[in-house]
């Protein structure tokens, strides 16, 4: 695929030089998540969906230190079925705990995801409004090793989005 992209812009060269010189610019796809303010957006969202379920995950795992830190204390003192019930709360506890955690980890993992892909749609869209706006015939992305500052319109681009918000 790289091959086909790299002959492709080397015969659209070749063709540009016998016809008319043609717009080529460079996108740092990287660069504009970054900076995107949609990103601090998402992640503000993130934060806010999932703070409740992250404190949640932290108050139990507060509450089975303090079931091991009793247990270990108190154990020489404390009767056979009352630490082997602490014991088992312990075990307990510290399955739905792990449960939580990777639902938790799914969940999440899930949403930023999602709110990635919508970002990554935006960009797409900002490009291609900066494309048209600016006459480029071809705009690269990923898979290019070097490009002149005069062809990166990474900051335009970065621009464009801030005002597709």
């Amino acid at each position: 695929m790289k091959n086909r992209v790299s002959l492709f812009v080397m015969l659209m060269l070749i063709a540009g030089f016998a016809h008319a010189e043609l717009k080529i610019g460079f996108v740092n796809v990287a660069k504009v998540l970054e900076k995107a303010p949609q990103a601090a957006k998402a992640k503000s969202r993130l934060e806010t969906e999932f703070k409740p379920r992250d404190q949640q995950l932290i108050s139990q795992q507060k509450e089975i230190k303090n079931l091991e830190d009793k247990l270990a204390r108190d154990a020489a003192v404390m009767g056979d079925e009352e630490r082997r019930q602490l014991e088992k709360d312990i075990l307990d506890k510290k399955r739905d705990a792990a449960r939580a955690q990777q639902e938790f980890s799914e969940d999440f993992n899930m949403r930023r995801n999602e709110e990635l892909g919508n970002l990554q749609k935006r960009i797409v869209e900002a490009v291609r409004a900066l494309a048209k706006e600016e006459s480029f015939d071809l705009l690269l992305t990923d898979g290019v090793i070097y490009a002149n500052d005069q062809i990166d319109v990474t900051a335009r681009v970065q621009q464009k989005l801030e005002t597709l918000q």
